[in-house]
């Protein structure tokens, strides 16, 4: 088994392999998008990855995966949605698809809308033992379920819905909005050198959303160490691991951890 609280420098496929199975209680990650396209240079194998992913998970265990897709010769890729369904086959359940709406402009081709968001699939190894899930308040006319009103049962029929009044909370949704940007997506100017970082607010969101303290979160692509350093912030344990040797030293500068070079 790998040390814990410290960032691994080399091709995450193979690293993995010194994580013992069923050993990992949370996984969040972002993969360089497209099918796993080239990265400074590096090629990933998803299929093998994803495997990876499934054996080191805990059951009840979550993966969080954070994928987008491009537009090449005028059509979007697909991939984000080839990834949910292999992970599906390999044993995942998907346990939601969730919406990163980032709250910033884009400049996108004429003839399409601008693309604000990205997918989180929140995949699960079996039923996930861990769910802290948000609560926001109910609006207080919405509480209030009116003797008029009906609802639809699975059949279609339509039912009288008996007065009642609603709890005074309910889930958040599953789209989450963060503004993105320099100094939005962080205050710490050194994750800058990354270009594809995602908000440090996302991150500790899900950390808390799908684990509790103490608990050991793996990012097997951890580019800028985002997800590590709100786990570390948050009183988890980490396993980092990272295929470029500029980003794995900008990673360890991030949450202080030791390097420990595999490559």
């Amino acid at each position: 088994m790998l040390e814990l609280d410290k960032i691994y420098l080399g091709d995450c496929s193979e690293v993995m392999k010194q994580i013992d199975d069923n050993s990992v209680d949370m996984i969040l990650t972002s993969p360089p998008y497209d099918n796993l396209r080239n990265y400074k240079g590096y090629i990933f194998n998803f299929e093998k990855i994803a495997k990876e992913l499934f054996r080191v998970s805990k059951n009840g265990g979550v993966l969080v995966w954070i994928v987008s897709d491009s537009t090449i010769n005028g059509s979007e890729t697909g991939c984000s949605f080839k990834q949910a369904l292999f992970f599906k086959e390999i044993g995942f359940n998907l346990h939601d698809t969730m919406i990163y709406w980032k709250n910033s402009f884009q400049f996108p081709e004429q003839n399409r809308y601008a693309n604000n968001f990205e997918y989180m699939f929140i995949l699960s190894k079996g039923r996930p033992k861990t769910t802290n899930i948000f609560k926001v308040p109910t609006n207080k006319e919405n509480r209030i379920k009116n003797k008029n009103s009906n609802y639809r049962t699975v059949t279609g029929e339509t039912v009288p819905m008996k007065y009642a009044i609603g709890k005074d909370e309910r889930n958040k949704e599953n789209i989450w909005i963060y503004e993105v940007g320099y100094q939005k997506s962080t205050k710490d100017k050194e994750a800058y050198k990354h270009p594809a970082i995602f908000p440090e607010n996302l991150a500790e969101d899900h950390i808390l959303s799908w684990s509790n303290e103490n608990d050991l979160i793996l990012d097997p692509m951890c580019g800028s160490a985002t997800a590590l350093k709100m786990a570390k912030k948050n009183k988890r344990k980490f396993i980092g691991i990272e295929v470029s040797q500029e980003y794995y030293e900008l990673a360890c500068r991030r949450v202080g951890s030791v390097m420990v070079n595999l490559i």
